[in-house]
């Protein structure tokens, strides 16, 4: 296999009060975010807000990129679309209240009609979307959240011992609301899909997880004698080169979606890439360090 890095003696542990302090200031950015989001005060998506959504039979197939165009000329802003190409519709949503209906549905129609003029079109629907269906959104997102971090908690627990459960369970949350907080910082919207890539995050950062806590385990059985530190930072160093390559790969995936998937994957992506960045260094200075905090002298996987 590739190796970008031969074996490696960096004492990954002993860093542990640097990156306590990155940890905790992306965990407290995280917080703050959570509870922004709670009391409805963060940039909210149209499913977590509420707005409006209005959906349009074209007489001719019709590209999002236009209809966006359009919209945007018309001085629409914070809206989502939805193409149903086989029946040439469009849906679209905005951010707007209840009350603002029949305004929001005037101007929408106005700005097609005047950018668009050469593909009629009718309105099929007009609905809004209540603040009460946006609170229940947010309620399941952070339910299927908190559901996925019991169930890599119960995974690792069974897999392993329930300490590596505990550290790989609090890296898995550490990183989510980590990159949710960056999300937050930056002012980006917070969606369904957001959440999904959220979810997939979780799973990214509970795999890289996964590998280095293995070798940590057939390195306490194989090395029982040696202190726990010792054995910890040698895993570690042992699994680098997989663990950079892997990430790099990951990302150079990601990337690709953010440069040339078009807007509507864009934050996707963009969730995607610093969620493997804040995974790889959970794994490592995360993860890993939390293990010391039950035994620092004898290990508790040595049988």
């Amino acid at each position: 296999m590739l190796e970008i890095l031969k074996k490696t003696n960096i004492d990954f542990i002993g860093k542990k009060y640097i990156t306590l302090l990155v940890t905790g200031i992306l965990s407290i950015i995280g917080i703050v975010a959570i509870i922004q989001i709670a009391t409805g005060k963060a940039n909210l998506g149209i499913d977590f807000a509420g707005g409006t959504g209005i959906q349009l039979r074209f007489e001719k197939p019709v590209s999002l990129q236009s209809v966006r165009a359009a919209l945007e000329s018309g001085g629409i802003r914070d809206f989502d679309l939805q193409d149903i190409p086989a029946e040439n519709k469009v849906l679209i949503r905005t951010k707007q209240s209840e009350g603002d209906l029949n305004q929001i549905a005037d101007a929408i129609t106005s700005s097609l009609s005047q950018h668009l003029s050469d593909n009629k079109y009718v309105v099929d629907s007009t609905t809004a979307i209540g603040p009460k269906v946006g609170s229940k959104l947010r309620s399941d997102a952070a339910k299927a959240i908190l559901m996925a971090t019991i169930g890599i908690l119960i995974y690792v627990a069974v897999r392993f011992k329930f300490q590596f459960g505990v550290g790989a369970t609090i890296a898995t949350f550490h990183d989510v609301i980590a990159v949710l907080g960056i999300f937050f910082i930056m002012g980006k919207e917070i969606n369904l899909i957001v959440v999904s890539a959220l979810l997939t995050i979780a799973g990214y950062s509970l795999t890289d997880t996964v590998v280095v806590f293995d070798r940590i385990r057939e390195n306490l059985k194989k090395q029982f004698r040696d202190p726990v530190k010792n054995i910890i930072n040698n895993s570690i160093n042992e699994v680098l080169s997989r663990t950079i390559i892997t990430s790099l790969t990951t990302f150079l995936a990601a990337a690709a979606l953010f440069f040339l998937g078009g807007e509507v994957i864009h934050d996707f992506a963009l969730a995607i890439m610093l969620g493997i960045i804040v995974g790889t260094y959970s794994s490592i200075f995360v993860a890993s360090p939390i293990l010391l905090l039950w035994k620092k002298n004898r290990p508790f996987a040595a049988k």
